[in-house]
């Protein structure tokens, strides 16, 4: 996939892109997909989002893409898209239906539990489309003209309105197409996101014990470097791997603290400052924790 693509942290950003603008007053929006492509043909440049986006493809044709997949949508399609992959939109045929794209923050208001917790196909990255009958259509048809109608109102109360009838919807694309889905069985393919953050943790790693950078990255230096929200790129982590975030950043930072406790004889105090503990007793804690001894017996055991 080529790396010169545009980066939207909204919907209205990627349309007002393609001549299109609309307005976006909330953490969601829905339009008419015949009023965001009203030219035929049309194309997106590639772009990546840090939004969710669902497309309910009434009637029309053309395709989309996420990383290296290209699928078609045709009549009855339902398609989604997930915040951190690159992405395109190509219409060949009048198209008619809605595009809804919603925030995780937006969607946590309407929820008593975790957002991914509730619905984890929220992070799964192979994303075929689903293609429907008309009659198994017509459920999401009416989801998205209602919610449309909530959109365009004056409601003081439309952001829970939107948000819970955005969950309903959610809770039925979980039971008809989603409800075996779990984020550790998808397959090596499928986790583009957190190869490329083990592909980062690496990198970094090697360029600190090059001596190319001074300092080790946090985990919002490691979402920034995907063009994710910590909170998301966190939760894919956690769910995909089975260890959190911070649980992959500090194993390789004890493996970083061997290294130097092997090659130099910098204090045990230096060390733990160069690798971001703040005092060399919280580092000597960490360290038994993770290999069994302490910073200094670790040194004395390498001793000849």
């Amino acid at each position: 996939m080529a790396s010169n693509f545009e980066i939207y942290n909204t919907i209205a950003e990627f349309h007002a892109s393609m001549g299109v603008p609309i307005n976006q007053d909330i953490e969601l929006a829905i339009h008419r997909l015949e009023v965001l492509h009203p030219s035929v043909p049309s194309q997106s440049a590639l772009y990546r989002a840090n939004y969710y986006s669902i497309g309910l493809v009434r009637q029309g044709a053309g395709d989309y893409s996420m990383d290296n997949q290209r699928y078609p949508t045709r009549d009855y399609t339902i398609y989604f898209t997930n915040p951190g992959h690159i992405s395109a939109v190509e219409i060949t045929q009048p198209t008619t239906g809605y595009h809804l794209n919603f925030t995780e923050s937006f969607l946590q208001q309407s929820l008593q539990a975790d957002v991914l917790d509730a619905f984890p196909f929220l992070i799964a990255e192979m994303l075929p489309p689903q293609y429907l009958s008309k009659s198994g259509f017509e459920l999401f048809d009416r989801f998205g003209q209602q919610m449309l109608e909530e959109y365009e109102s004056a409601s003081q109360y439309k952001s829970q309105i939107l948000g819970n009838l955005l969950v309903v919807m959610l809770l039925k694309m979980k039971e008809l197409f989603w409800a075996d889905y779990h984020p550790l069985t998808e397959g090596s393919q499928g986790t583009a996101l957190v190869k490329t953050f083990q592909q980062n943790l690496e990198e970094h790693y090697r360029s600190f014990s090059a001596g190319n950078i001074q300092q080790l990255y946090k985990v919002e230096d490691y979402a920034a470097a995907q063009y994710l929200q910590p909170s998301y790129l966190s939760a894919v982590i956690e769910r995909k791997t089975g260890k959190t975030i911070q649980t992959w950043i500090m194993e390789k930072t004890i493996e970083e603290a061997q290294i130097l406790l092997s090659r130099s004889s910098s204090p045990i105090q230096q060390i733990a400052l160069q690798l971001g503990f703040k005092d060399a007793p919280h580092f000597s804690r960490l360290f038994k924790q993770h290999v069994g001894v302490s910073p200094s017996v670790f040194r004395e055991g390498l001793a000849p």
